[in-house]
């Protein structure tokens, strides 16, 4: 498999903040705050530039900011589709972060003018892979547009990889009604609360063997401890995580993704690719924000 990966979905402007002390109501609060672009999609879409890969994004953005949005996203190598969404601004989101935990206030803003016409044919002809987002699902293209992007891309040979997004948008969305829109995903990539809601039970390894055999590939990462990965009718095997230093860990399932697909579109090794994407998600940690730095 070859061609370009393609990447389908969210695109925001994050407001990081990291609380000195402990939050106290009705009164200020020492914060360290950094204003960085993020959105999941986007997020995969840098760290594939930057790791050298040829990668398109398809995502939407508001008047204001649409060209600075396509300016970052060249500059670490990415070739910018974004789609103007008249009269809403670009997505927002004020992350809380306090230690390994985040606190995410979300304004889904022009994410919600996306449509699965602006994944056209062009684009799918060049590519071998397409990520697409779960936030998808929730406004924008929905899950008639996913459904249709998915068929067109399996018609072409492409593989479809998926981050499903956040736990708490699963169960708002309803978990049973997300596997059923999304169970022709070829690679899941999930965190171990999502993987536990898509797969209906608490046990990692089981979680990742339901995933895998319903997808055909799942990969379950589970903090700082290690990844899961298995492959349809396979056991689950277990990846080691080095110790990093953790400052932010927004965007470290995005950066996981992309040093996974990287590395998978050389060589068809699940460990390996594994390794690769826990490297890269290693580097995100250890500093504000889900992007790679410029």
């Amino acid at each position: 498999m070859s061609g370009r990966i393609v990447c389908f979905g969210d695109l925001a402007n994050d407001v990081v903040v990291a609380p000195r002390v402990e939050i106290r109501p009705d009164t200020d609060t020492s914060s360290h705050i950094r204003h960085t672009p993020g959105g999941s999609a986007a997020n995969t879409a840098a760290w594939l530039g930057v790791l050298g890969a040829p990668v398109d994004l398809v995502a939407c953005a508001g008047m204001l900011d649409v060209e600075s949005h396509a300016e970052w996203l060249r500059n670490q190598g990415v070739v910018p589709h974004l789609h103007l969404a008249t009269g809403l601004e670009t997505s927002t989101i004020v992350i809380v972060v306090e230690g390994d935990r985040r606190t995410m206030l979300t304004d889904r803003g022009a994410n919600r003018a996306l449509s699965s016409d602006h994944l056209t044919d062009d684009l799918l002809d060049a590519a071998g892979f397409l990520h697409i987002t779960g936030y998808n699902l929730l406004d924008g293209p929905r899950a008639p547009g996913i459904a249709r992007s998915i068929a067109r891309a399996h018609e072409r040979g492409i593989l479809v990889s998926m981050n499903p997004g956040s736990a708490g948008y699963i169960a708002d969305y309803g978990a049973a009604a997300f596997v059923a829109e999304t169970a022709d995903v070829d690679l899941l990539v999930a965190n171990a609360d999502e993987a536990a809601l898509l797969a209906g039970q608490g046990d990692a390894h089981r979680a990742t063997r339901t995933l895998a055999d319903r997808h055909g590939m799942a990969v379950v990462t589970q903090g700082p401890r290690s990844v899961l990965v298995a492959e349809r009718g396979g056991a689950p095997r277990e990846v080691s995580v080095p110790a990093a230093r953790l400052v932010d860990p927004t965007g470290a399932g995005d950066a996981m993704t992309a040093g996974f697909l990287n590395s998978w579109r050389v060589e068809r090794d699940l460990v390996r690719a594994a390794e690769a994407g826990i490297l890269v998600a290693a580097q995100a940690i250890q500093m504000y924000g889900g992007r790679p730095p410029f």
